[in-house]
């Protein structure tokens, strides 16, 4: 006869049982909420440069009637009869010989100040709170449309960054063909200082805004104890 191999009859049944809770990553959003608050320096300039980047390159763009003794000129463009004597790609001799960079940096400046325009649009739109100082309150701008704002500020600010050091390096390795008539006083009060600005300022959005997305990053990544910039 074949016997059969018994079995412990005390087997415990599987649990189905629903109720068992599986350990899970707390929420990385739980207490941690990513906003972007523009800090007073880059609100102020672009206010303040918007203007002078839309004057600079409507001066380009409608050449040679802003140019002096041109139709446009007075009063609106009156200050480019100087600068012109002291940057030769502002004046006559880069348009009569055709020079397209002029033109060509100014296309990148109607571009560039759009997409600032358009960060500070989704900012007093989307953005939340009141800009009052006794308080102690910012406005500031979250979510989708806080990411979207702060990638459009870091962005532009490199392009403004590297935009003005490419005009300095096509200064020089043309060998200083257009400025090279100048006096030191002249460089330095009303061409270096003028242009330079456009360094420090836009190198600090850079960091400003790479901080704020940096800070994101890491709350997305699960980094709770990262701090906002």
């Amino acid at each position: 006869m074949v016997s059969t191999r018994q079995h412990p009859s005390n087997f415990s049944p599987p649990d189905l049982s629903t109720s068992k809770t599986v350990a899970t990553r707390p929420s990385r959003a739980r207490g941690h909420r990513w906003i972007h608050t523009p800090t007073t320096l880059t609100l102020v300039w672009l206010f303040l440069s918007l203007p002078l980047v839309f004057w600079d390159s409507a001066y380009v763009a409608l050449r040679p009637h802003t140019m002096p003794g041109g139709k446009w000129h007075s009063p609106i463009f009156t200050p480019y009869a100087l600068y012109g004597t002291v940057d030769y790609m502002y004046g006559w001799p880069a348009y009569e010989s055709n020079n397209g960079f002029t033109l060509a940096q100014a296309s990148m400046n109607i571009f560039e100040s759009v997409g600032y325009l358009g960060y500070l649009y989704l900012f007093w739109k989307h953005g939340n709170g009141q800009w009052t100082y006794e308080q102690g309150q910012k406005r500031s701008i979250g979510g989708r449309w806080g990411g979207l704002a702060c990638l459009f500020g870091f962005s532009l600010s490199i392009l403004t960054f590297s935009k003005t050091v490419l005009y300095g390096l096509n200064e020089h390795y043309s060998g200083y063909h257009y400025i090279g008539h100048n006096d030191a006083f002249r460089l330095i009060f009303l061409w270096i200082i003028p242009n330079g600005v456009w360094l420090p300022l836009p190198a600090y959005m850079m960091y400003a805004f790479g901080k704020d997305i940096l800070h994101g990053l890491s709350l997305a990544g699960g980094d709770d104890d990262h701090k906002q910039a």
